[in-house]
């Protein structure tokens, strides 16, 4: 509980990009169920802030931001100076939130806020962390298979419970988000962050909805770099993959040279295989350079934490 007035304080954080026309609608939705709570209790027991995060979207959405701040001083708003991405937006909303439970949701009114206390009441039941989930999702068939590979890869290498469905809508104890904010460097994973901080998470059912207005803003180019990002910065698994891989080809060539041998000096006409060879050639060096790249990855991110690149830079707040 918040020590002002004994009232539990709802921080909502809102990452912004291209949603200009459709914020306002989310902001409205938040107010009005928190408000519709506290009527339904008959007592004000709830608080909110409202921080929206404009990720350097290219629309007027700022202006939006700085005018529904203007009217509510429960409203913040934060701009940052080029787009760093949904993830720092994040780290930078929760850096700004003071609540006693902080609820993540999208800008395009696909997570219904109106649920928000579908989330808090399992909360309450003892969880650190708790996922609103989609019984039926609303997204097209290539998101789906991508979050469902997401996912699967996300149990293999960064320890996602098999049993928990994860999405952008989702709500945390306090002591989470400080713990959270804490991490330093470039490259932020929530879910990573998360994973590492608790194992006490929960999940509970919510409608999904079809987007107000525009398009996804992840590319299959931004997909895959948001995966690569959140797998090599929190787990160690690739490259312990990628040495099991090796000691695979490694295997398989020596068996291949033990049957070579094996066949020449039991088959005298046995035919000398060019394109075996260049098969087998093509196969190691493209293992090798993947490899590489794969170390490579690891060690860029390396030299770019060495010398601190900022997760995110504020050019103005409201």
């Amino acid at each position: 509980m918040s020590e002002q007035n004994n009232l539990t304080l709802l921080s909502f954080v809102i990452p912004c990009y291209r949603s200009e026309n459709t914020i306002e609608t989310v902001v409205n939705e938040i107010r009005a169920t928190v408000a519709g709570k506290n009527a339904e209790q008959k007592e004000c027991t709830l608080d909110s802030e409202i921080v929206q995060v404009n990720d350097c979207s290219p629309d007027g959405v700022w202006k939006k931001i700085k005018m529904l701040a203007k009217e509510d001083p429960k409203i913040k708003g934060i701009c940052f100076a080029k787009n760093f991405g949904q993830h720092s937006a994040l780290m930078g909303g929760y850096a700004e939130a003071h609540g006693d439970y902080v609820i993540s949701l999208d800008d395009d009114g696909q997570t219904p806020a109106s649920e928000t206390f579908k989330l808090v009441e399992k909360l309450e039941e003892g969880f650190d962390v708790v996922y609103g989930y989609y019984e039926h999702s609303a997204q097209h068939l290539f998101r789906r298979f991508g979050s469902y590979v997401n996912k699967k890869m996300a149990e293999a290498i960064i320890g996602q419970p098999t049993t928990l469905k994860t999405t952008s809508f989702f709500i945390m104890k306090k002591f989470i988000v400080k713990e959270i904010v804490q991490y330093p460097n470039p490259f932020p994973y929530i879910s990573g962050l998360i994973f590492r901080t608790t194992k006490n998470l929960g999940n509970v059912a919510v409608s999904h909805r079809h987007r107000l207005e525009g398009t996804s803003g992840y590319t299959v180019r931004g997909l895959i770099s948001l995966w690569v990002n959140g797998f090599t910065a929190f787990s160690v698994k690739p490259l312990r993959a990628a040495t099991f891989l090796g000691i695979l080809c490694a295997i398989i060539g020596f068996a291949s040279g033990l049957y070579v041998i094996y066949e020449k000096l039991t088959v005298a006409a046995a035919p000398v295989g060019y394109a075996s060879l260049l098969a087998t050639l093509l196969f190691v060096g493209g293992m090798i350079m993947f490899l590489l790249g794969l170390i490579g990855e690891y060690v860029g991110r390396v030299y770019i934490c060495i010398n601190q690149a900022p997760q995110y830079v504020i050019r103005e707040r409201v």
